[in-house]
């Protein structure tokens, strides 16, 4: 046991072994995912996040150390949304054709996001900071961290929001669009980016590289339309 110990005091200070624990959860996550047939409640951000968070608890990890090893995963955050721009310049046709339509569904759908957080919390007695923390859930987590902390919000309650409302946007957008007969997947997929940012795209990809390109231009304007309207919604509630 003495010699174990030893082991993992050496390990645990080194910073890969974090960033190697939260890669193979995640391919642990997408091997039942494929496995399951491609079922969206078998998310695999889903399961890496149970299984990480059982390692951290089982070893008595905080998570600013986990933070330490982990966080080249989130520098190539930036990179990966990027890169979104790619199938984008590949269906800039098909884009142009439906501008208008999608800014309507994006005001309508930025408000809704916002006006729903905000009034279900407040509803249940949610106030102040916590309150503020809940408004820019639905906007990819560094925007969504930086809106949180411009309007008195707690950005780490605000990434954990994030993440929660990704996660289950994944897990639900495709039998809850599905139940709507919804079709055109330019509408699936922008709905997903509005609603369920970067974790949503990624299931949208995995469905239509159509869904997937209207999803990361719904996920890059929420982002910028969120930023303007929660400060206007605040104001005027």
């Amino acid at each position: 046991m003495t010699e174990f110990q030893d082991i993992w005091t050496y390990l645990s200070s080194e910073p890969l072994l974090w960033l190697t624990a939260t890669l193979m959860a995640y391919v642990i996550g997408d091997v039942l995912f494929l496995a399951s047939g491609k079922r969206p409640y078998v998310n695999p951000v889903l399961i890496a996040v149970a299984l990480l968070a059982v390692a951290l608890m089982a070893t008595g990890t905080s998570y600013e150390a986990y933070f330490e090893g982990a966080k080249f995963v989130h520098f190539m955050l930036g990179p990966a949304t990027v890169c979104l721009a790619v199938p984008l310049f590949l269906n800039i046709k098909v884009v142009g054709k439906s501008l208008l339509p999608m800014l309507v569904a994006l005001v309508l759908g930025s408000l809704t996001a916002i006006v729903t957080a905000l009034g279900t919390a407040y509803a249940f007695g949610i106030r102040g900071e916590v309150l503020l923390s809940l408004a820019p859930k639905s906007v990819t987590a560094p925007v969504a961290m930086g809106i949180s902390e411009s309007i008195g919000g707690s950005p780490t309650l605000t990434a954990v929001m994030v993440i929660i409302t990704g996660i289950t946007g994944a897990i639900i957008c495709t039998p809850l669009l599905n139940a709507l007969r919804i079709k055109d997947y330019r509408a699936r997929g922008f709905a997903v980016g509005v609603s369920s940012h970067g974790i949503g795209t990624a299931r949208a990809f995995q469905v239509s590289e159509t869904a997937g390109v209207f999803s990361g231009i719904g996920m890059g304007a929420n982002a910028l339309a969120t930023s303007i309207l929660v400060p206007l919604v605040l104001l005027f509630s």
